[in-house]
């Protein structure tokens, strides 16, 4: 480098100090030394280091997936002004292998303009070992198109797999789980569809390693069975090809976190002697069982479920409000469980009896005098299980509880501050013509899964260990004050909020509904 000249503007007074030639082309007074003919200006003004460098050039945009085309066929998520878009616009710049790039910006355009202008600053040799730094702008017109994945989304007979996810169960909860999954390890990345369908929901793949690997996925995450069928599509006599289309059959065990399940006798002694009448309280790719009388819990494994199924007694659905009157700790504790013996009544009798329970229970360290929990009223109740008429019912209690109840008001869910990443699916359609019983059917199932939704999100909040396992997202719309209503000053003042250290900023791949 020491072989080269570095011309400066700030040069310009020492050149002049050193002055023994005059400049060939405006006569100035230059340093000649150097060995130079020509001032720095004659020379920004006749030499041009970036002349193979185009001023306009094209970036391909996906409208449908918000994709930008890296070459050769690649497609990446980039925000406007990103250092990914800046990386691909670099890239498609032909000629800057030719000069030193020292600097790359953006340049402020509108949005909707279509433009994208970055600045660009480089070093190159102009002639006799002189080093020359230019600075210049390319302007990118962005054209809108359709990468290949979205265009086999949209066209028929594109997909060779598919894979029926199903659970028989009255509520969505387990596939709003799952979703958070799949986003937070991007394993719908290989998906060309998503389509939703009673029960669940079908994923449409271009190759069968793809749909396999989600399998390998969802076996990860929830206890599964699944089987295997093909259809023949074309099939060639003279050279002995055929096409087929493969589909997976898969479903998810019926049994979700917090239902009330009556183990088989034979299946909870080889589960270390547990009882029959426990709780579900964590399902994974195992589903782990709660007896809320001993705080024991244990683990069946999905493969041992679907060797004899069974479901659960009752669902969430049926929980029932009572009122936390006393709170006596055993001192018996295992985990963040605590087992104490406590005094209800439900909270529908208030004021009209008065008629109080005695429950042993797992809630010993977050109920309280006063405080309102969430369980099941088996007093009176009648089952349609083999399994529960097999049960000595005089031992049984008359109360299980599950959980603390918080009191969340619509303020309450306005003021959340976080918000959750959603996949683009695609709704199945009511057969038939529209017709006003149609639509009464497809708005019960819209609130249905609006309820869904926000009991998810409650759980988000109350349960700190889901929380790790899924990505949260900082919400961008500002929270709303104003008076409140009676309704509202009665809700819980203790009610579990998201910190705000637990949220993330990264929203440059997100689709939300």
């Amino acid at each position: 480098m020491s072989n080269y000249t570095h011309l400066d503007p700030q040069d310009q007074d020492i050149q002049q100090n050193k002055a023994t030639v005059l400049c060939c082309n405006c006569g100035v007074p230059m340093d000649g030394s150097t060995g130079l003919v020509l001032c720095y200006d004659c020379i920004k003004q006749n030499v041009d280091i970036t002349k193979g460098i185009p001023r306009e050039m094209n970036l391909s945009y996906c409208r449908n997936c918000e994709r930008f085309l890296q070459p050769p066929s690649s497609w990446i998520h980039a925000q406007l002004e990103s250092r990914e878009l800046l990386a691909i616009c670099l890239r498609r710049l032909k000629g800057l292998n030719s000069v030193r790039l020292i600097d790359a910006s953006f340049l402020w355009t509108e949005p909707h303009s279509r433009r994208v202008r970055v600045k660009l600053t480089v070093q190159g040799e102009a002639f006799n070992n002189v080093i020359l730094q230019q600075t210049f702008e390319v302007e990118y017109v962005v054209i809108a198109m359709q990468c290949p994945d979205c265009a086999k989304a949209y066209t028929t007979h594109t997909w060779n797999s598919s894979i029926q996810l199903r659970q028989k169960v009255p509520h969505k909860r387990t596939f709003l789980y799952l979703e958070q999954l799949i986003l937070k390890h991007n394993a719908h990345v290989d998906t060309i569809s998503i389509k939703e369908a009673k029960d669940g929901l079908d994923f449409f793949y271009g190759k069968q390693n793809h749909a396999i690997r989600m399998l390998d996925f969802l076996r990860g995450c929830v206890p599964i069975k699944y089987k295997k069928s093909q259809s023949l599509i074309t099939e060639d006599s003279h050279s002995g090809t055929a096409k087929y289309k493969f589909t997976y059959s898969v479903e998810i065990a019926p049994i979700c976190k917090e239902d009330l399940v009556v183990l088989p006798k034979k299946l909870a002694k080889s589960m270390g002697n547990i009882s029959q009448f426990v709780i579900c309280s964590k399902v994974t790719n195992a589903i782990q069982f709660l007896d809320p009388t001993t705080l024991k819990t244990a683990d069946l494994q999905g493969s041992v479920f679907w060797r004899a199924p069974f479901s659960s007694l009752t669902d969430m659905s049926q929980l029932v409000e009572f009122i936390v009157l006393d709170v006596e700790p055993t001192g018996e504790q295992k985990g963040k469980f605590l087992l104490a013996d406590i005094t209800v009544a439900r909270a529908s009798d208030m004021g009209v009896n008065d008629q109080e329970y005695y429950v042993r229970s797992h809630l010993g360290a977050i109920l309280h005098p006063g405080d309102s929990a969430l369980g099941y009223y088996l007093a009176n109740s009648n089952f349609n299980s083999e399994l529960f008429d097999s049960l000595d019912t005089d031992n049984l209690p008359e109360v299980v509880l599950v959980k603390k109840f918080y009191k969340r008001t619509n303020k309450t869910i306005k003021k959340r501050q976080w918000k959750l990443k959603r996949m683009a699916k695609e709704k199945e359609e009511i057969g038939g013509s529209s017709s006003s019983r149609d639509n009464k059917q497809v708005r019960q199932e819209e609130e249905r899964a609006e309820k869904d939704y926000e009991i998810f999100m409650e759980e988000l909040e109350e349960d700190q260990e889901l929380r790790q396992t899924v990505n949260l997202y900082k919400s961008e719309k500002p929270a709303e004050a104003g008076t409140e209503t009676d309704a509202e000053s009665e809700e819980d003042e203790d009610a579990p909020q998201i910190d705000v250290d637990e949220l993330l900023d990264e929203l440059d791949d997100m689709k939300l509904d």
